[in-house]
């Protein structure tokens, strides 16, 4: 059998995120996709993921499940054996996404965390010129059954996340660096910058997709996790 592969869903979304992946892959080794919503810290979300992980296992993550990734990554090395970082981004939060998470959190508390879904963050996760009314639909479901706590403890981790560069510099198992051709949230630069810290890495774009590869073009997208899994 081959190792297990620990899969981190974005922000605010769970298993179903990766459901076509999960069918596919789990033909041939354990999946397991990950809950990340019982902290507000990168670090003991971290410390989370591989308190139930396997000793040994494949890591992949897209948009907040990438960032996880990264500190996984650098709390334990010695235990990831393949790297997959979807439509992430491995800098510190801006200060400007920071004045506006600080608002998303003020709303959250009077009751409108699904009205922030829908109106801020659902619009920009699927391919701009491609709408997905099936995919936004989920997501906000998604996010209804996770909650307003999950919301709170999500955006607190992203927005004192730390700067990752460094991490990605000491990475040598196979690494896949995967995006949406349209990503709205985690664009090309990021993409770009991770390939330069990791030159070893494939770096691959998933045409007619946005933010959510993994629901916008499932088939493509596991074909290219499928490759990474059995280089």
């Amino acid at each position: 059998m081959n190792e297990p592969l620990v899969l981190l869903p974005g922000m605010m979304c769970d298993h179903r995120l990766f459901e076509h992946q999960v069918a596919s892959l789990g033909e041939e080794r354990e999946v397991i996709v990950m809950n990340i919503d019982g902290h507000d810290s990168m670090s003991a979300l971290a410390a989370d993921v591989l308190e139930n992980a396997p000793e040994k296992f494949a890591l992949g993550g897209l948009s907040m499940g990438g960032i996880l990734a990264m500190e996984v990554f650098r709390q334990a090395p010695e235990r990831i054996t393949r790297l997959a970082l979807m439509d992430t981004n491995p800098r510190a939060e801006l200060d400007e996404v920071k004045e506006g998470r600080k608002q998303h959190l003020v709303r959250t508390a009077n009751g409108e965390m699904l009205d922030v879904m829908q109106e801020v963050m659902i619009p920009k996760y699927v391919h701009r010129d491609i709408p997905r009314p099936d995919i936004e639909k989920l997501c906000l479901e998604m996010a209804a059954n996770l909650g307003d706590t999950c919301f709170i403890n999500q955006s607190l981790a992203l927005r004192d996340r730390p700067d990752q560069q460094d991490t990605l510099r000491t990475v040598t198992v196979p690494t896949l660096i995967l995006m949406g051709e349209d990503d709205q949230l985690c664009p090309r630069d990021r993409h770009d910058t991770m390939k330069s810290l990791i030159p070893h890495a494939d770096f691959i774009i998933i045409p007619f997709a946005g933010h959510l590869p993994t629901l916008e073009k499932p088939e493509a997208t596991t074909r290219v996790l499928h490759a990474w899994l059995n280089a």
